[in-house]
C-alpha cells in the first residue's frame, strides 16, 4: 500500500521506517551531476558545492541526518540511479517536467531559474531577447549540445542556421569571447556563474534580458526520490517548507554563486510539484 493514500496504516509505517533508517545511519546518499552552479565537485578540495547540494544538506540536517555522502554521475544516470536504489535522493537543480515525473518522485520546488544571455562587451548587436536574435539573421548563437535552448530559440523564430553547437558552457563563452559567435544562451544561473568565474572584460551578461513567454520558462528545480519513497519525499517537503519559512533557503541562494534569493526563490505558497508534473507553470 502506498503512503500517498489518506488515513495512515502500513504505508505510513513504512515511510516512518525509511526516515528512521536514514536518521539511524546518520548518512544520506545523494546522486548529483557535475552541473555548476547547481551541484558539482570542487576540483581542488573534492568537496560537494552548489545551491542544490547546500539546500539538500540543510534539509536533511533539519530531518536529523547530518552526513551527506555524494556520488557523482552523468546527468542522464540520475533518475535511473535513484530508481535502482543507488541513491536515496538525487539533486542537481533538475527541472520538474511531466515526463520526468513518470520516473521519479519530485519534492516541492526549491529554486526557479529563467534564461540568460552573454554577448560581446558593449552588446554591439543590441541583443536583449531571443526575438532580437531572430530579427538579425547575421547573428550567430553558441549553444551547448543537447540543451533546451535550441528548442526555445527556434520557437522564438531563430533559424537553426544561426546555431553554433559547442561541448560545454566554457566553450559557449569562449565562442563569444573569440568572436566566433555573437551571443550565447543558457539558464541564467548557469551562465551567470560561468561568466563570473571567467572574469573577462571582453564579454558581458545581458542584465535586462527579456524572458520569453515559452512553456517551461521559468524552470523549477527540485530534489527527486525513488517512486517507492513517497514518505521520505513528504518528510523532505516538510523540512524544506520549514527552511523556506525561516529564511534558510534564501540565505543559501544569496550565498551561492549565480543565484540570489530575489531572483531564484520559490515561495511556500507558490507553484507545486504536482502542478508542474501535470504541465502547469506560472509563466
Amino acid at each position: 500500500m502506498s503512503a500517498c493514500g489518506g488515513g495512515g496504516g502500513e504505508g505510513d509505517a513504512e515511510a516512518d521506517d525509511r526516515v528512521a533508517e536514514l536518521q539511524e545511519a546518520g548518512t544520506v546518499n545523494i546522486g548529483f551531476a557535475n552541473e555548476p552552479p547547481y551541484a558539482y565537485e570542487n576540483s581542488e578540495t573534492g568537496e560537494l558545492e552548489g545551491a542544490a547540494i547546500d539546500i539538500a544538506t540543510a534539509v536533511f540536517e533539519e530531518m536529523g541526518v547530518e552526513n551527506v555522502e555524494g556520488h557523482l554521475t552523468d546527468w542522464g544516470e540520475l533518475i535511473p540511479g535513484v530508481q535502482a536504489g543507488q541513491y536515496d535522493v538525487i539533486t542537481a537543480g533538475m527541472a520538474i517536467q511531466p515526463d520526468r515525473c513518470e520516473n521519479a518522485l519530485f519534492a516541492e520546488p526549491e529554486m526557479q531559474y529563467g534564461e540568460g544571455l552573454v554577448v560581446a562587451a558593449g552588446n554591439p548587436h543590441d541583443i536583449h531577447s531571443y526575438a532580437d536574435i531572430a530579427e538579425n539573421p547575421d547573428v550567430t548563437v553558441a549553444l551547448m549540445e543537447g540543451t533546451t535552448q535550441f528548442e526555445f530559440l527556434e520557437s522564438e523564430g531563430v533559424d537553426p542556421s544561426q546555431f553554433m553547437s559547442v561541448a560545454d558552457i566554457p566553450g559557449q563563452l569562449a565562442a563569444v569571447q573569440s568572436g566566433n559567435a555573437d551571443v550565447t544562451a543558457a539558464t541564467e544561473a548557469t551562465l551567470r556563474a560561468a561568466y563570473e568565474s571567467l572574469g573577462s572584460d571582453e564579454v558581458e551578461i545581458v542584465e535586462d534580458f527579456e524572458q520569453p513567454d515559452i512553456e517551461g520558462i521559468p524552470s523549477f528545480g527540485a530534489a527527486a526520490f525513488n517512486m517507492e519513497d513517497e514518505g521520505l519525499r513528504e518528510a523532505y517537503n516538510e523540512a524544506l517548507k520549514t527552511l523556506k519559512e525561516d529564511g534558510t533557503i534564501d540565505e543559501i541562494l544569496d550565498n551561492s554563486q549565480g543565484f540570489t534569493a530575489e531572483n531564484n526563490r520559490v515561495e511556500v505558497d507558490g507553484i507545486t510539484a504536482s502542478e508542474l508534473c501535470e504541465g502547469g507553470s506560472e509563466g
